[in-house]
């Protein structure tokens, strides 16, 4: 009751005065370590599942669900514009959860799906659209329908220093390993060794990261 109470009070606010009311006023409803910065038409739900360490910043039409396990979002971490992360859990599966790192960056219209747990490290970006999916469906009978067919959770683990390309797809039991590059549009159904490249549907290695930086023409900006 509280939680709707303050988002039509406060929720709409727009301007920095708006992010100064909700990150004083939603420390009712949700746990707040230091400062975080919550955007206007930001949507929480079961917020006091949710954790925002100091300098997270949620951008406006982000979505969090997170029910009923949580939602951790490690310090200076940005979750952009339309993306959403969905703790959909009523069939009580014991790892369901999404817990991000530091200084990570969540893209415009990122969808993480939390039911079999979704773990991710430090200084991770994913680019827009890419989707992080801890769940899947089973359909081996061909005389039932596939929702009467149960589902698999096992969970994704993203280690530190990755980098998903522009709709990225991160299926369910996946472990992409520490300073790895998943090409846009690729589609990954097995782990990805630490610093590889992976692309194609489904995703294979095409790169390993050795410290052999190519000739590049274009300028390097920092």
């Amino acid at each position: 009751m509280l939680e709707q109470l303050l988002f039509l009070l406060v929720g709409w606010v727009p301007t920095i005065v708006g992010i100064g009311l909700r990150g004083f006023l939603y420390r009712l409803i949700l746990r707040m370590e230091g400062m975080a910065a919550i955007e206007n038409n930001v949507r929480l739900r079961f917020a006091n599942h949710i954790t925002l360490k100091n300098g997270v910043y949620l951008d406006q039409g982000s979505y969090l669900h997170a029910c009923p396990a949580g939602i951790e979002i490690g310090e200076e971490t940005i979750v952009m514009h339309g993306a959403v992360l969905h703790v959909y859990n009523f069939r009580n599966l014991p790892h369901s959860g999404i817990k991000i790192g530091r200084d990570s960056l969540i893209g415009e219209y990122s969808i993480i799906r939390g039911q079999g747990g979704v773990t991710i490290g430090d200084r991770v970006f994913t680019s827009p659209f890419t989707q992080i999916i801890a769940v899947n469906h089973i359909f081996d009978d061909p005389k039932r329908p596939f929702i009467h067919q149960g589902i698999t959770a096992e969970g994704i683990v993203i280690e530190d220093d990755c980098w998903l390309g522009a709709g990225a797809v991160i299926t369910d039991g996946v472990r992409v390993g520490k300073g790895s590059v998943v090409a846009a549009g690729a589609v990954v159904t097995r782990d990805v060794p630490p610093h590889s490249v992976v692309a194609g549907v489904p995703a294979k290695v095409i790169k390993t990261i050795d410290g052999q930086a190519p000739a590049r023409a274009a300028e390097v900006h920092f």
